[in-house]
């Protein structure tokens, strides 16, 4: 004891006992490789130990503190031994320590089936839970592989972590409460087969990004790239759903895009104002006279002969001696001119004949047309209205001549190209981002038939504007119009006779003509959020029909078909009811407090799901996987809970109750 104390050793060399620093006590020859090693001597002894069940190499770093600096502690890798030299004691401490380590551990490997979720996407969410943890415990890591032919998990670890995993995958393995990767959507406003191929490039354009990403990074394509990929979407036009088929993170973010954009989209009433008056007047005044003498044969003496109004005294005179001499043998009935024609003048058979004619005519027209076509139509849908009809034009002629020469046509025939005449509208109106103001495409045609040119062809009167403005939520706008004054003067006179004061005036005629044309078009957009608002605007101009119905059915007398009732409009049915949900969004403002009033509704039905249903109960384990405790035990063995009694340290909602009502859409 004291030679210990001191830093020295007794090594006995036959008779003679040598006392050596202890320093060199690794290499003097003791009592190597004994039966047994004393626990309490102190001699130097060297052992080897044979490790059953763990590595030797792993036990160096572990023991070496263990043993004082004269000792020595080695490894053997290649047959797992371990090599100790130091006094017996202490040997005999190291011994008892390696084999309380050198155990069999607990690695076995489950093997889990999944009913509902994918492998492959298990195994990503348990890695990424619990790799960071074990990394920063330093504790050895429990293995994870996912068996994609057969839908299971394998896992390996010791028995703790293995009950851990083993929980948390059967939280995980519950059925979606539509059920499957396939779902099928009713939407309610939105159509099916517009928003089916945007949401395919959508999903298309997502997966693109994630192969790209992992091309980059020089991974392979991962199980959930390859069924991103695979996604699919189609639409039923019958029901208007769409039926989905996508991994678990595609259908949420679809289903969040499809609630965005199947929202009930306000309505815009749009009312135009077409106004049009116009005045035109026009006067004509003028003398007409004629000098000649009538012998062997008519020779005019001298004569001022212009047509006032259309007619002269040329036509005057030739319509008299025919009503004078009667009709017979002629194709066109004569008549007298319109207007105001005083004639006076001698006609005889011999000798000066003179006839003189004042012929005075004015004309005043007034037209005030105004027209108010009005219709409703959605958000960013085109609608248009017609009120027209189709007038012909004569486009063309043929006509064949006869065989020989003749003149008489064979086959004629014209051709004819029907235009609508009247008024056109056409407007696509557009909620603006604060919405209470509209920006609105317009185009607006009225057109009306005008006075011939031709024998054989009518002219028209057309009126378009085509503009794009922006109008304040039941304000009205002008969109343009046509304010003319057109002024006409005309005067047919004999050279230097016409201009001699007063005598002049039996040597010219005069025309004048004056136009004014006003035109002016309105419009007047009101926003329909609600359906009370689209029944209030309805049964305005519903009742109107039915007071203009009630003023031209006035009761008769003496009715000319007695016992014949009228027709008229029923009252108008009660307005539907109204649920303040179904108000259309519009404002960026008001869809960001839909979807925040949406996400409180939802914790909140969540919380109260949570509270009224009890989880679901664990699965059993496979048989064999761990031991069963014996009749009456609640705990392992070892000291251990032979299954998971809580789930993990994530609580995932159970499986919401079918319900009894059909879902949003209104299908079964």
């Amino acid at each position: 004891m004291v030679r210990q104390v001191h830093g020295f050793i007794a090594v006995q060399s036959g008779e003679v006992t040598k006392i050596l620093p202890d320093a060199n006590a690794r290499q003097i020859p003791s009592i190597d490789l004994p039966d047994h090693v004393s626990s309490t001597s102190d001699e130097i002894v060297t052992q080897v130990i044979d490790v059953k069940n763990v590595s030797a190499a792993q036990l160096v770093p572990i023991l070496r503190p263990l043993i004082p600096q004269y000792g020595q502690l080695a490894a053997y890798p290649a047959s797992n031994i371990l090599i100790i030299s130091d006094r017996a004691n202490n040997v005999n401490r190291i011994i008892r320590i390696i084999r309380r380590i050198d155990q069999v551990g607990d690695q076995d490997v489950e093997v889990i089936p999944l009913q509902n979720a994918s492998s492959a996407e298990i195994v990503r969410v348990i890695n990424s839970l619990y790799q960071g943890q074990q990394a920063s415990e330093g504790g050895q890591a429990a293995k994870v592989v996912a068996d994609e032919r057969s839908n299971s998990v394998l896992v390996g670890g010791d028995q703790s972590q293995r009950l851990r995993i083993r929980a948390l995958i059967a939280h995980l393995d519950t059925p979606l409460e539509a059920g499957g990767d396939t779902q099928v959507r009713y939407l309610r406003y939105a159509d099916a087969e517009k928003i089916a191929p945007k949401l395919k490039e959508q999903i298309t354009g997502v997966a693109q990004a994630s192969a790209g990403a992992g091309g980059a990074a020089g991974a392979g394509a991962s199980p959930a790239a390859q069924a991103e990929k695979s996604a699919m979407v189609w639409a039923d036009p019958q029901n208007n759903a769409l039926v989905i088929t996508a991994p678990p993170k595609i259908m949420r973010a679809v289903m969040n895009i499809i609630d965005k954009l199947d929202i009930r989209r306000p309505q815009v009433l749009v009312e135009a104002l077409i106004v049009e008056v116009n005045a035109t007047k026009t006067a004509e005044l003028g003398v007409n006279w004629a000098e000649f003498t009538k012998g062997n044969g008519t020779i005019p003496a001298g004569s001022f002969v212009s047509p006032v109004g259309g007619a002269s005294i040329v036509d005057l005179a030739g319509n008299v001696a025919a009503i004078a001499n009667g009709t017979t043998g002629t194709t066109t009935v004569p008549t007298l001119p319109t207007g105001t024609t005083l004639a006076l003048g001698r006609l005889s058979a011999g000798g000066l004949n003179f006839a003189a004619m004042v012929r005075a005519i004015r004309n005043d027209a007034d037209t005030n047309v105004i027209s108010t076509p009005s219709m409703m139509t959605l958000e960013n849908q085109e609608a248009e209205i017609k009120v027209a009809q189709e007038i012909p034009f004569i486009t063309g002629s043929f006509t064949n001549t006869g065989a020989g020469g003749g003149t008489t046509g064979v086959n004629p025939f014209q051709t004819v190209q029907r235009e609508e005449v009247g008024t056109i509208l056409k407007v696509t109106p557009q909620i603006a981002a604060e919405g209470n103001s509209v920006v609105m495409k317009i185009s607006i045609e009225s057109s009306s038939v005008g006075a011939p040119v031709s024998n054989v062809d009518i002219t028209t009167n057309k009126r378009t504007i085509t503009t794009n403005v922006l109008i304040e939520d039941g304000g009205i706008v002008v969109l343009g119009g046509l304010i003319q004054n057109e002024s006409t003067k005309g005067e047919s006179r004999v050279p230097f006779l016409g201009n001699i004061p007063l005598i002049g005036l039996l040597f010219k005629t005069r025309t004048g003509g004056s136009t004014k044309n006003n035109l002016m078009i309105f419009i007047r957009p009101k926003i329909l959020r609600d359906p009370l608002q689209a029944a209030y605007e309805t049964d305005s101009k519903y009742n109107y029909m039915r007071d203009q119905e009630g003023r031209y059915n006035q009761r008769e007398i003496l009715p000319l078909i007695p016992n014949v009732k009228k027709p008229l409009l029923p009252p108008a049915p009660p307005a539907p009811a109204y649920d303040p949900k179904e108000r259309a969004i519009s404002s960026p403002d008001e869809k960001a407090r839909a979807a925040k009033e949406q996400e409180e509704y939802d914790a909140a039905a969540l919380k109260k799901l949570q509270r009224s249903t009890k989880p679901p109960a664990l699965p059993q384990p496979p048989a064999g996987s761990v031991a069963t405790p014996p009749a009456g035990a609640t705990t392992h063995p070892d000291g251990e809970p032979p299954y998971a009694t809580e789930p993990p340290g994530v609580l995932m909602p159970p499986s919401a109750p079918q319900p009894t009502t059909p879902p949003e859409g209104g299908k079964p």
